[in-house]
């Protein structure tokens, strides 16, 4: 794998995450108590032995750029590295990113600056554990010039993925990107005879979707990306290439999710208390890094915990705490009782913070206070709620948002560094 280039996507927007990218891009936002979103991609390119890898950044990416340095750093003696590459204006362009294409387009004097025989590219948002190794290794076997990672699908989730038809070799014969016409995609359930040939089981009623995945011979990749109005891979790339090049797809059968809206991240962080858990954190052989922060042990007195995830320097007193994951440095105090919680914790300890004016904060103190009760929330991180808060669920409301929090999928979001006054009932 020494010649091959990885090149993660890392600028979108992430409006559907809104209020957790309100002050950061999504890949950055923190997952599993400890790690972001960026770390998947980079964990999985360094267990598959990719070591050359960028970052292609734009939005609020200030955090992930920190969190990045400060975590792949390779010694001297390693020929490999994990770079950035933001969003800039040259004497060529003057405009940013305008979609997935556009931004390899716009990089592509750096990330073809080495002599790789592939170029594989990312996703920073999704939850997954792939060997890249294998995906290179099919795509060279099969000596496509595209390769597509393909995941089924159910009909539900058919609407909002980009589709496609495969022949019987595994060749995609067509591909249609987030369809919203049931004729449509009704053309494009799949058949088992692909999945077999993997040795893989798949029901009649699955669609092949792409999972945002790609593995190019760079010549192709420099060809397509010539014309400037390619500027999304699914919505004008892979379409215009099926007819002049061979495009095969690579099945897909382990966990996978993207996790790019609220209801989705929440459900995904909650999972991983499950003993059963499709995704496991705890597999031998094949570890997500993330920073090192050298924190110690988390402390729990006299608390009740059942099904949870408590991470490194938090803790908690006297707390009944329920199917819930509690993210860095947490504090929850006595008598508080929470359930179906994911709570990201918080960037630093309270005598560390850094002071803008000459006063102590007043109010809440960091974490959750006193006798609150809350359930199917996400506290984001540095929030502080102070004592006696409700916040109840709300299966029935989609969409809210006021001073204090917002409400997405009927699951409570309460934004980063917010304030919850004592009292309050939500």
């Amino acid at each position: 794998m020494k010649n091959v280039t990885a090149i993660i996507l890392g600028g979108g927007r992430g409006t559907r995450l809104f209020p957790l990218t309100l002050e950061r891009s999504k890949p950055a936002v923190a997952f599993a108590g400890k790690y972001r979103l960026i770390d998947i991609p980079i964990s999985n390119c360094i267990n598959s032995g990719l070591k050359k890898v960028f970052v292609l950044t734009q939005f609020l990416s200030a955090s992930m750029h920190r969190h990045i340095m400060q975590t792949y750093t390779f010694d001297n003696f390693t020929d490999g590295f994990v770079d950035i590459l933001a969003a800039e204006q040259t004497n060529e362009r003057t405009d940013w990113f305008q979609g997935t294409s556009d931004a390899v387009r716009a990089t592509l004097n750096h990330t073809m600056y080495f002599d790789s025989t592939d170029i594989v590219i990312l996703g920073g948002d999704h939850l997954y554990r792939m060997d890249y190794s294998r995906l290179v290794k099919h795509h060279r076997q099969t000596d496509a010039d595209i390769t597509l990672a393909v995941y089924p699908v159910v009909r539900d989730e058919a609407s909002r993925m980009g589709l496609m038809k495969v022949d019987d070799t595994g060749r995609i014969t067509e591909f249609t990107e987030k369809p919203k016409d049931p004729a449509v995609i009704e053309q494009f359930r799949a058949h088992e005879a692909l999945f077999r040939q993997h040795g893989l089981e798949v029901e009649e009623d699955k669609y092949l979707a792409s999972m945002g995945i790609y593995v190019f011979k760079p010549q192709v990749l420099k060809d397509l990306l010539q014309d400037p109005a390619m500027t999304d891979f699914g919505k004008e790339v892979i379409p215009g290439a099926i007819g002049d090049h061979k495009v095969m797809a690579y099945p897909f059968d382990d966990y996978w999710r993207d996790i790019g809206t609220i209801s989705a991240f929440f459900d995904a962080n909650l999972e991983l208390v499950d003993s059963d858990a499709e995704f496991n954190l705890y597999k031998g052989g094949w570890p997500f890094y993330t920073r090192t922060r050298n924190l110690p042990p988390s402390s729990i007195i006299e608390a009740d915990l059942t099904d949870t995830i408590v991470a490194e320097g938090s803790k908690i007193v006297g707390a009944t705490i329920s199917h819930s994951v509690l993210g860095i440095r947490s504090r929850v105090r006595r008598g508080s009782v929470l359930k179906h919680v994911v709570m990201q914790g918080n960037d630093s300890y309270e005598g560390e913070r850094q002071l803008t004016d000459t006063k102590q904060m007043e109010g809440p103190g960091m974490g959750v206070g006193r006798n609150c009760r809350i359930e199917r929330c996400i506290i984001d991180k540095n929030a502080r709620i102070g004592d006696n808060v409700i916040i109840r669920p709300k299966p029935d409301v989609s969409e809210y948002e006021d001073d204090l929090i917002w409400i997405r999928d009927g699951i409570t979001v309460v934004p980063k560094g917010k304030v919850i006054p004592p009292g309050t009932v939500l």
